[in-house]
């Protein structure tokens, strides 16, 4: 199969936080694939903004190592080339230092973006000095990843300064996650299909399972995790755009405002979560290792490194379907996966046990691809056993070596940003309305001296949370590598 490779037009893309380490490690990297596959102009730019003090030249050599580094296969004759497109700018983000430099640098007949990877407390500094020195204009776009905000009044409040300067249609909330290959499968495999779209509702579907598992503590990120824990830095934002795909009614055509509605309709639709529906761990240490009290050195933290929820949508299609999310630090496995449930059938007229229910597994990392389960005639004589097959369907094998090689999330992200389509970028209502759900849940934690429940390192998480899915006679999907 020939993955069609569609060049953008022309652009200046400025990145603010130039030397951190999200552009170093993941846009710098991701731009430098649209590089080798012909997709970025010859005369495109990248210009890179930070305080530090440097000449392109120096600049260059520090993307260099990171591109060698952190993109597989780099090729020195192409990576020359790339970095040719490459310059550089020392910057105040709340001061006048650079801003002049970079206003001269500015091209006026080529799409303008700015990327702002930085802390989110200098994005309206970024947003105010951009419309001051007339660098961005009615045509430019701005990248904000996240946190976007820390609850519902800071959300707003970060909508309502970007808004001063930059129309909805001009800012990109990007979420990574909604970039993978497999999420946008998901929409395909929904609307494109007409074997799936009938069933996909409740009275088919016994449950849904969406579980984000990381093998890795919080690391270096303490600080800010600890500020943070799973419900902000996992499910208010990626978990809940999967949930949103996962659960949405089909929009009127694949358009940036007609799917962002029908989302913001799923998480309007969401119920309050009770206590009973919620369970919240801590890794432990184990050995020399530590655990969630030393990584984050607070040993009073009722932070939770882990949670799982159990989720309703009041609306037609998924009354009496829940939806089960789980994620969490130190697992047993690095794993993100959404698992459809459907109910068996009505009848078995096997003697045997009655066939197991069939599964629409949508693997998103570390293999993406989507596992169909059905129960089949086990070979052999001796009477009809039935036994449960998937069927596979792994991008690596299904569509060759191109699909094998499927551009990140970012390197597509970016190139939406440049060809101005928002439809896997998050409207500033669906953050408000994200955050409108969780802070209320967020508030019974404060409001509680309720510890989150210990887990081991390289578990599957609390006991706690096998016993929220055995009430309803579930089982969660075993975490596995």
């Amino acid at each position: 199969m020939v993955v069609r490779t569609i060049p953008v037009d022309s652009f200046d893309l400025v990145i603010f936080g130039a030397t951190g380490d999200l552009a170093l490690r993941k846009i710098m990297p991701a731009l430098y694939r649209r590089f080798l596959a012909g997709q970025m102009p010859h005369d495109a730019r990248i210009i890179g903004a930070a305080r530090s003090e440097m000449t392109d030249t120096q600049f260059r050599d520090t993307v260099r190592a990171a591109i060698r580094e952190h993109a597989a296969g780099a090729d020195p004759g192409q990576l020359d080339g790339f970095l040719d497109q490459i310059h550089y700018v020392a910057i105040d983000a709340q001061g006048v230092g650079g801003w002049d430099h970079l206003s001269a640098l500015m091209r006026d007949d080529v799409v303008r973006a700015f990327y702002f990877s930085v802390a989110p407390s200098l994005f309206g500094d970024l947003a105010r000095r951009l419309s001051e020195h007339g660098i961005a204009d009615g045509d430019s776009r701005i990248v904000v990843e996240k946190p976007f905000g820390r609850d519902l009044e800071s959300a707003r409040a970060l909508n309502a300064t970007l808004a001063r300067h930059f129309g909805e249609g001009q800012i990109y909330r990007i979420d990574h996650y909604l970039g993978k290959e497999t999420v946008q499968n998901l929409m395909a495999v929904r609307f494109a299909n007409i074997l799936f779209e009938p069933l996909w509702n409740a009275q088919y579907i016994d449950h849904v399972q969406i579980t984000v598992a990381e093998t890795v503590g919080v690391g270096g990120r303490g600080g800010y995790y600890d500020h943070a824990g799973a419900m902000r830095d996992m499910v208010q934002n990626h978990m809940m755009q999967l949930l949103c795909l996962t659960a949405m009614e089909p929009p009127y055509h694949f358009d940036p405002d007609a799917v962002r509605d029908e989302k913001l309709k799923v998480i309007r639709a969401l119920e309050p979560v009770s206590d009973a529906d919620i369970v919240r761990g801590q890794y432990q240490g184990e050995g020399d290792a530590p655990g969630y009290l030393e990584d984050v050195d607070n040993p009073d933290s009722r932070t939770e490194s882990y949670l799982a929820l159990k989720v309703r949508i009041a609306n037609w299609r998924w009354q009496g379907t829940p939806f089960y999310l789980r994620t969490g630090k130190k697992l047993r496995a690095r794993t993100s996966e959404i698992v459809i449930t459907f109910k068996p059938p009505p009848h078995s007229i096997f003697d045997e046990a009655g066939p197991r229910a069939n599964q629409l597994v949508i693997k998103l990392q570390p293999d993406e691809g989507m596992d169909l389960f059905v129960m089949i005639k086990e070979p052999g004589p001796g009477g009809m056993r039935l036994v449960q097959v998937p069927l596979d369907m792994s991008f690596a094998e299904a569509l060759g070596p191109e699909g094998a090689d499927m551009p990140d999330a970012y390197e597509r992200l970016i190139m939406d940003v440049i060809r101005g389509n928002q439809t896997l970028f998050m409207r500033g209502d669906e953050v408000e309305a994200a955050w409108a759900w969780v802070d209320p849940i967020i508030s019974s934690w404060d409001d509680s001296k309720h510890r989150p429940e210990p887990y081991d390192a390289g578990s599957s998480g609390p006991d706690e949370a096998l016993r929220l899915m055995h009430r309803d006679n579930r089982r969660w999907r075993e975490i596995r590598p």
